[in-house]
């Protein structure tokens, strides 16, 4: 591997960090570490600049305010569209998926997002609490998506993203789809924290930030025995 650091940035820790999905960045920092990459992880918080030059973005879940104070932030500071730009890649979860977006509902206003995914959010008629659980895009060579949604959104795709995952369990985006990705930019709503729950979905963020085609395997007994428990779950709710 490169000698030269991979850079990870948590992108407003002080308001988009509700549902532990710092726990994202853990998983990424020790899943490249075991793998002899030497690893940088930087929390940016909403009152300092985002640098334009590290290797993955994540964007994680906030309430309404929040996430509208950091979509407007994001948008005046350009750090991110610079990045894209640039080639880096963005991970975003709930909110942080959703601001991704063109547009999202935040306290009942619509407000402006990124416009980096084609896709606009707007409210449910009810709010999608439960496991999650679908088929990813079989283009992206990844096991079952598995996860938890605490989410009042609605997600609506444009031709120009394609669903992370066809819905099995949950309601995702609309019952249907779940998530979205285009280029290095992917977004789900699955917390748990959703890399912890899908360690091939993480290696997959490496490979893209790397540009290398396989990674060394690791011992993944213990995630692979919570993804076992969670389906078995989600099958017998079912049942």
């Amino acid at each position: 591997m490169s000698t030269e650091s991979l850079r990870i940035v948590w992108i407003y820790p002080d308001l988009l960090s509700t549902y532990g999905d710092r726990g994202n960045a853990l998983i990424l920092a020790r899943r490249a570490r075991q793998r002899g990459m030497p690893v940088e992880v930087l929390e940016v918080r909403s009152d300092q600049r985002l640098p334009a030059t590290a290797d993955i973005y994540l964007v994680g879940g906030g309430e309404d305010g929040p996430q509208a104070l950091g979509a407007q932030r994001l948008i005046a500071d350009g750090g991110l569209h610079r990045a894209v730009a640039q080639g880096s890649v963005v991970f975003g979860v709930c909110a942080g998926y959703q601001l991704l977006g063109t547009s999202f509902f935040a306290k009942g206003v619509q407000c402006r997002g990124l416009e980096l995914l084609d896709l606009q959010s707007d409210r449910g008629s009810s709010r999608a609490v439960g496991e999650l659980a679908g088929e990813i895009d079989p283009r992206l060579g990844l096991p079952a998506l598995t996860g938890f949604e605490n989410h009042g959104g609605r997600t609506h795709l444009g031709p120009e993203v394609a669903p992370l995952a066809r819905i099995t369990a949950g309601v995702g985006n609309d019952g249907s789809t779940e998530g979205a990705w285009r280029g290095k930019l992917l977004g789900t709503y699955s917390h748990g924290p959703a890399l912890a729950r899908n360690p091939a979905l993480a290696d997959l963020l490496l490979r893209w930030a790397t540009g290398a085609h396989q990674l060394p395997p690791l011992d993944d007994t213990w995630s692979d025995r919570l993804r076992s428990e969670r389906r078995a779950a989600v099958a017998a709710a079912r049942a």
